[in-house]
């Protein structure tokens, strides 16, 4: 991920729902040095900001309603969320849940590409989205896994007007300032049980060491640190000890400590 702070149409934001909130408080703030701030007002239902040295990096909130999976979300920045939501729709999508006023914090609807896979459309309030982005600890990359490629990529550039670089391994998200994630097919190694599904990468300074410490807070790995092709990539993809998958990510030349 190459921004900085969020765009129009990047990715804005990261929620963990949570079967047990002060679980997922607890281990990732071990993981990333997360401080919790929990939004005492009664109508916030719990809702916890998660800071890195002071900034908001993401969020942890209690699951609502029944069967749902504790999973990591992903939310793209809307400037209005109603015109973004009918843009869903016009491409093929589906409203999970429409806009819908978040307090003070902004508007927001949850949707669904042609093939299932949900994200969040966020429009800003007094909170823009998240405050720090690719910095250790923080959100790195974005990345769809899917089973419909094809559909995928005429759907987001209809949606949000990404740019397309595609590959035979690879296919890149990005916007006019640089690539944020990526697309991955999901093939015969995905169990079929296993839907559509975007995947946040968190940076780090070190993928094994922070996959060792999230191994020895519980986590369990899906799949072990490895370079990428092309060098300078490390990445790892871990499940956390609720359930919720998330990535490990570092671009350099060499691993950094700690």
């Amino acid at each position: 991920m190459k921004q900085q702070t969020v765009t129009t149409g990047g990715p804005c934001w990261v929620e963990h729902g949570s079967a047990d909130p002060p679980a997922a408080r607890r281990f990732y703030g071990e993981l990333f040095g997360w401080q919790p701030e929990t939004d005492e007002r009664p109508e916030a239902g719990g809702y916890t900001f998660m800071r890195l040295d002071g900034r908001i990096a993401a969020s942890v909130a209690p699951l609502h309603g029944e069967g749902r999976p504790t999973a990591w979300s992903v939310s793209f920045l809307a400037e209005d969320a109603d015109a973004a939501a009918r843009r869903v729709t016009g491409a093929g999508g589906s409203l999970v849940v429409p806009p819908t006023d978040a307090l003070d914090h902004g508007r927001f609807a949850v949707a669904a590409d042609p093939s299932g896979a949900v994200f969040g459309l966020w429009q800003p309030g007094r909170l823009r989205g998240a405050e720090v982005l690719n910095e250790p600890g923080a959100l790195g990359w974005v990345e769809l896994l899917t089973r419909e490629p094809d559909a995928a990529r005429a759907f987001y550039p209809a949606v949000f007007g990404w740019t397309v670089s595609p590959s035979a391994q690879y296919t890149q998200w990005g916007l006019a300032d640089g690539d944020f994630g990526g697309m991955l097919t999901m093939g015969e190694n995905f169990p079929p049980q296993v839907p559509p599904h975007w995947l946040p990468y968190f940076s780090v300074a070190d993928v094994d060491g922070s996959a060792s410490r999230a191994g020895n807070l519980g986590a369990g790995v899906l799949m072990a640190p490895v370079d990428l092709p092309g060098g300078g990539l490390r990445i790892a993809v871990l499940r956390d000890p609720l359930g919720a998958a998330f990535g490990l990510y570092y671009r350099s030349g060499t691993r950094g400590a700690g």
